[in-house]
C-alpha cells in the first residue's frame, strides 16, 4: 500500500486546481484516489476522473460490495449529497492523492495508518473565496447561488479549529499565489513520500 495525500480546504480555496497540478507532476507520480458521490457532476467534470458519480442506490450497493472507509452526507440546497471512500482496491500500487474533508480523515487514519496520510490544508481570505465560488458557479449549466451561500457558511463549522486539529495538520498553505503554493506543497509532499 502506498501513501495518501489529502487536500483539504474550504470551498473555492483552489483544491481542484492544485489537485490537477499535483497529479500532472511526473516527479511526484501521484495517482488519484477517486471518491464516490451522489452529487451531480459540474461542468467539465468527468465520471471516474474527479469522482465516480452514482445514485444513492448505486452507492449503497457499492458499500455492500466493498465496504466503506468513510461516508459523509451534506444537506444541500438541492437535497442530500453523499461522498464516500470505498475499500475498492485503489490504494494498492502507488501513492495517491484525493480531495476530501476533515470528517473523512479519521477513517483514512484507521484504514491506512496515520503515518501514511499527509493532510494538505489550503486557505485563502474569505472575500477571494467568495469571488471564486461565484465565478465558478456562473460557468455551470444551472447555477445555484443558494448552494454557494450554503457551502460558504457551512465551511466555518466543517473546518473549525477543533476539526482541523483532529486532522493533524502540520502546516497551512496560503493559496492566493498559485505558483508559490504549488511549489511549497510539492516540496513538502516530496519530503513526506520519501520518508520511511
Amino acid at each position: 500500500m502506498g501513501k495518501l495525500v489529502c487536500l483539504l480546504g474550504k470551498s473555492s480555496t483552489g483544491k481542484d486546481t492544485l489537485y490537477n497540478l499535483l497529479l500532472a507532476d511526473r516527479e511526484l507520480a501521484l495517482k488519484p484516489l477517486v471518491l464516490y458521490t451522489t452529487r451531480p457532476a459540474r461542468a467539465g467534470e468527468e465520471d471516474g476522473r474527479e469522482y465516480r458519480f452514482v445514485t444513492e442506490e448505486q452507492l449503497l450497493a457499492f458499500e455492500r460490495l466493498f465496504g466503506a472507509i468513510e461516508r459523509r452526507l451534506y444537506h444541500t440546497a438541492h437535497g442530500p449529497w453523499a461522498y464516500c471512500t470505498l475499500k475498492d482496491g485503489q490504494m494498492s500500487g502507488g501513492d495517491r492523492i484525493c480531495i476530501t474533508a476533515p470528517m473523512a480523515i479519521e477513517g483514512y487514519f484507521d484504514a491506512f495508518g496515520a503515518e501514511n496520510i499527509f493532510p494538505v490544508y489550503l486557505q485563502t481570505d474569505d472575500s477571494l473565496r467568495l469571488r471564486r465560488a461565484i465565478k465558478r458557479e456562473e460557468m455551470q449549466h444551472n447555477p445555484s447561488f443558494s448552494e454557494v451561500c450554503r457551502r460558504y457558511l457551512a465551511d466555518d463549522e466543517d473546518f473549525s479549529e477543533e476539526k482541523l486539529a483532529l486532522c493533524r495538520i502540520a502546516k497551512r498553505y496560503d493559496n492566493r499565489d498559485l505558483k508559490a503554493c504549488f511549489e511549497a506543497v510539492k516540496r513538502d509532499i516530496a519530503g513526506f513520500l520519501h520518508t520511511e
